[in-house]
C-alpha cells in the first residue's frame, strides 16, 4: 500500500507538483501553506549586466515593468525558471542547477558582475547582488486539526520557510512527526524541519521532478 504525498507549495506550483505525483501513481493531497502575491516595484535606473532569476515566481509576479528589463540576458536556478523567462520574452544564458549562489557564479564565470536579482520579499541574501523584491509568499493558517491529513503521509517540503511553518502547525494540530515522511529539496530544508520523522530522503536535485522521485521512495511502506 502507498502512502498519500501531502503537497504543501504554493499555487501555481502546487497544482504542477500534484499532476507530477499523480502520475507517478500516487495519491495527492494539496493543502498549501502559502500564498503567493506581487510586490509594487519599479524598474531600477542604473545600468546592470545580467539578470538573475532563483524562482518562476519573479517571473511570474512581476508584471508589465519587467519588460524595461528584456535587454538583460538571464541567468537562472533550474528548468522551470529558465522556462518561465523564456515565455517572458528573455534570453536565458545560463541555468544553474543548485541555487542562487551557484547561478551568482555561473553569472560571474560569463564577465557580468553588476547582477540584478528579481526575488522575493523573503530571500537569501547573495553578497555583490542588488535586489528588487517583486513578490511576497504570505503564510496561510489552515483550519485547527488540518494538519491531521499529514499523519501516515509523506510531506514535500520546497522550502525553509515551508518546513519552519509546517513543523509549527503539526504541533499546533499535536501530530506527532514519527507518523510524517519527509522527502526535502535540500539539507537546508532538513534542518529547518528539525528531528523526529519517521523518515526522510533528500532530492538528489534541488528541482521538483527529483523531489516527487524521492517521494515515490518513501510512499513505499518499509
Amino acid at each position: 500500500m502507498k502512502r498519500p504525498a501531502l503537497v504543501l507549495r504554493p499555487e501555481p506550483g502546487g497544482s504542477a507538483t500534484a499532476d507530477r505525483l499523480r502520475a507517478a501513481g500516487l495519491l495527492a493531497i494539496r493543502l498549501p501553506l502559502f500564498r503567493v502575491a506581487p510586490i509594487a516595484w519599479s524598474p531600477p535606473a542604473d545600468q546592470y549586466d545580467a539578470l538573475l532569476l532563483t524562482s518562476a515566481n519573479a517571473v511570474r509576479q512581476a508584471g508589465s515593468a519587467l519588460s524595461a528589463l528584456r535587454a538583460l540576458p538571464v541567468v537562472a536556478v533550474g528548468r522551470g525558471t529558465a522556462a518561465a523567462a523564456r515565455t517572458a520574452g528573455f534570453t536565458v544564458a545560463a541555468v544553474g542547477c543548485s541555487d542562487g549562489a551557484q547561478a551568482l557564479a555561473l553569472a560571474r564565470q560569463n564577465g557580468w558582475h553588476r547582477i540584478l536579482r528579481l526575488t522575493g520579499r523573503e530571500r537569501t541574501r547573495l553578497e555583490g547582488v542588488t535586489d528588487i523584491p517583486v513578490y511576497a509568499s504570505n503564510p496561510l493558517t489552515p483550519p485547527p486539526n488540518a494538519l491531521r491529513v499529514a499523519q501516515g503521509a509523506v510531506a514535500l517540503l520546497h522550502s525553509s520557510r515551508a518546513a519552519t511553518h509546517f513543523r509549527h502547525l503539526l504541533e499546533r494540530d499535536v501530530v506527532d512527526p514519527k507518523t510524517v515522511r519527509i522527502a526535502a529539496i535540500s539539507s537546508a530544508v532538513v534542518d529547518a524541519a528539525g528531528t523526529g520523522w519517521n523518515r526522510i530522503v533528500i532530492a538528489k536535485e534541488p528541482n521538483d521532478a527529483a523531489l516527487v522521485a524521492a517521494t515515490c521512495t518513501l510512499a513505499i511502506d518499509q
